[in-house]
């Protein structure tokens, strides 16, 4: 296939709209089900850079939850606690300790489900049985990966009204090193970022706090590739092998770190026995209850706990989560990686970040105000590294 027509480009207006390539080769993909559209397709190729680049750098499998081009979380497959499985809605899928990829993504959809819903997925493995079986309940728009089980290929086909988007992509797929795109009919053309996240890029470590363990350089490549696609300026927060908070296109870096701290303390929050015990009616939907846990963990808490809505949500009226409470649990959070895209200019986002659980973090370095940056890492024990290395994304 050279060439594949789209419905229309980002919006319906968008016409004529199509994706091919432009030295007249094949398309490294096989369209299986469904029909992509433009936005699918800007979410599956940058997906698959993100789980592609993940898995050889950890060696692990990989998967990630895409959406509008930036992703609300990547996973590597670390195995999952029992009361995790249960805050990521996945406690009740069969065969899941056994399945390294469908791990992956039942940790990197359980990050920020509300994100999620909708979203684009990417599997660096072939998906297989129990990865489909996950992502059948789950309301998605579609998945790339290097291959599927005909069991897992049956089963995802059902999805849709049987319109499920399936893309096959060939992983041996090299793109050129030079890439175009155009803006307002004006072509732009730079080479590929083509700059690897490894367990070598945190060397240069600038605090006094020197103790980089094995599994923070994990969750710090993971944060770094995470940020290599997610639109700028953005930072991420990573923990236990995901992305747990992601915050992506603000324009001031302190809004960035507060937005993806707030996902992160929710991710942490979700997992406490006040959340995980909430009496939801059984026949509350997935969705319903994602927005319900989202809400009663926010400043409007008594939307869902007042007379007359709390009892359509839940067999009994549960107590609120107060904010001494939240934050005495918050307290308790360590070992949470860190990654920016740019550098940091002013030692508030270490303030921030200290107060999700930050202990390891990685950034370019380059500021006029590094100095007031190491100077708050050190004032917290917190180890910084300089990569030397921006990953701004757009």
């Amino acid at each position: 296939m050279k060439e594949f027509e789209l419905k229309y480009g980002c919006n319906p207006n968008q016409k004529p709209a199509k994706i091919f390539m432009e030295d007249g080769s094949d398309l490294p993909i096989e369209i299986m089900n469904g029909r992509p559209g433009y936005i699918n397709f800007l979410d599956a190729f940058n997906s698959w850079q993100l789980v592609s680049e993940l898995s050889k750098a950890l060696g692990m499998p990989a998967a990630t939850s895409f959406k509008h081009v930036s992703p609300t979380s990547a996973a590597v497959a670390v195995p999952m606690s029992n009361d995790l499985k249960k805050a990521c809605f996945v406690d009740d899928i069969e065969g899941l300790d056994d399945s390294p990829i469908a791990t992956a993504y039942a940790r990197a959809r359980g990050t920020d489900r509300m994100s999620s819903f909708g979203d684009w997925i990417a599997m660096s493995e072939p998906c297989d049985k129990t990865a489909a079986m996950l992502i059948k309940r789950e309301v998605s728009d579609g998945i790339i990966a290097p291959g599927y089980t005909n069991e897992a290929l049956e089963i995802l086909k059902t999805k849709k009204k049987g319109g499920y988007n399936i893309v096959r992509i060939d992983p041996s797929y090299v793109p050129d090193p030079v890439e175009k795109k155009q803006v307002f009919g004006i072509t732009f053309q730079q080479g590929r970022n083509d700059y690897t996240v490894d367990r070598d890029s945190f060397t240069n470590i600038v605090t006094e706090n020197k103790d980089l363990t094995e599994d923070a350089k994990r969750d710090l490549i993971i944060a770094l590739i995470t940020l290599k696609y997610t639109q700028s300026n953005s930072v991420a927060y990573a923990a236990g092998g995901q992305a747990i908070g992601v915050g992506a296109g603000q324009q001031s870096r302190i809004h960035c770190t507060r937005l993806a701290g707030n996902k992160a303390d929710f991710w942490h929050l979700r997992q406490s026995e006040k959340v995980l015990s909430l009496p939801f009616r059984e026949e509350i939907p997935r969705a319903v209850r994602d927005n319900t846990i989202d809400v009663y963990l926010g400043d409007e808490f008594e939307d869902v706990l007042k007379d007359g809505v709390w009892q359509t949500l839940f067999t009994e009226q549960p107590e609120p989560f107060t904010a001494e409470e939240k934050r005495a649990y918050l307290d308790t959070i360590s070992g949470v990686a860190l990654g920016s895209d740019a550098f940091f200019p002013f030692g508030d986002n270490i303030e921030r970040a200290r107060k999700s659980g930050v202990t390891y973090i990685a950034e370019p370095g380059g500021s006029v105000r590094d100095q007031d940056v190491i100077d708050t890492c050190n004032k917290y024990n917190m180890l910084m590294a300089f990569t030397g290395m921006r990953l701004f994304h757009h």
